[in-house]
């Protein structure tokens, strides 16, 4: 469950999100790198404890979400996926990871503070939706974006098509679903996906000098900026809710389980879950 540097929390042998505030900032980790941050239902839903916790603390004028290790997040587990779809509760399973991810996108994008994103080395697939869900971001040299959806026979999730055509327009985000088409720090700016890339010696305090410039300003008007700034956000609510059914149904899919078998058969690189993860309902 959550760790916190400060107030009360629930104990956990293996926290996957740590929340720590100072100077205004709350710095908000994802703790997997053993994973490479592969999203799975514990991780998310810690992940929007800690985004909840931050948010109603007063102290708190702006959060920074990062990762841990060598990549901000690969995506989806896929390897819990494929094992939890070889069960009967494979559609349960799916639904709520899938709810749990776009729970922390609208969850990011409700808090009243501004967001930054801190992304490095890999963002595949549903981690998009966590950088889309920040109000800014910004990029290590060496981050790589893609989706792998036409690979894993999966239909895109994370905001790929209820975020990113907005942000990055029609075209652009078809060639990234349709075509796995993976692109770098450089041509993330210039799509509009981050704000700023620096050096991988730069980057960590790039990042946070942003933050603080955000908690130097007038907090109302951060606020205000923020809320203005995203509008109304109930059709992006309805896009991330069919997002989830169209994958839920994908399971069922004969071919999409054998198509993520074999993407994980010739990816033997792909991380292995570590022992011991148990997910809330005691499978997995």
């Amino acid at each position: 469950m959550l760790h916190a540097d400060a107030g009360p929390t629930e104990p956990h042998d293996h926290p996957l999100v740590r929340l720590a505030a100072a100077g205004g900032v709350a710095t908000v980790t994802l703790a997997r790198p053993e994973m490479r941050n592969a999203l799975v239902p514990e991780l998310l839903l810690d992940l929007c404890v800690a985004l909840e916790t931050a948010g109603r603390r007063d102290d708190v004028r702006c959060l920074l979400l990062r990762a841990e290790g060598e990549a901000f997040s690969i995506g989806l587990d896929l390897r819990r996926l494929a094992h939890e779809m070889r069960g009967p509760g494979g559609a349960a399973y799916a639904a709520e990871l899938l709810g749990l991810l776009n729970q922390a996108m609208l969850t990011l994008m409700r808090l009243r503070q501004p967001v930054v994103a801190a992304v490095h080395g890999r963002i595949g697939g549903a981690a998009l939706g966590l950088l889309l869900g920040a109000d800014l971001a910004v990029a290590c040299q060496d981050a790589r974006f893609s989706a792998g959806y036409r690979a894993s026979g999966l239909p895109p999730e994370g905001g790929w098509t209820a975020l990113l055509p907005r942000i990055a327009g029609i075209r652009r985000a078809g060639a990234g679903v349709l075509l796995d088409r993976e692109i770098g720090a450089t041509e993330a700016l210039d799509w509009g996906l981050v704000t700023e890339v620096a050096p991988a010696r730069t980057f960590a305090s790039t990042a946070l000098d942003i933050a603080r410039r955000i908690v130097a300003s007038p907090s109302a008007a951060m606020h205000s900026t923020k809320r203005m700034l995203l509008g109304d956000l109930a059709a992006v609510e309805l896009a991330l809710e069919a997002e989830r059914r169209a994958f839920v149904d994908a399971i069922a899919d004969l071919e999409v389980r054998e198509r993520i078998l074999r993407f994980l058969q010739r990816t033997p690189e792909y991380p292995d879950e570590r022992p011991g993860l148990q997910d809330r309902s005691g499978t997995g």
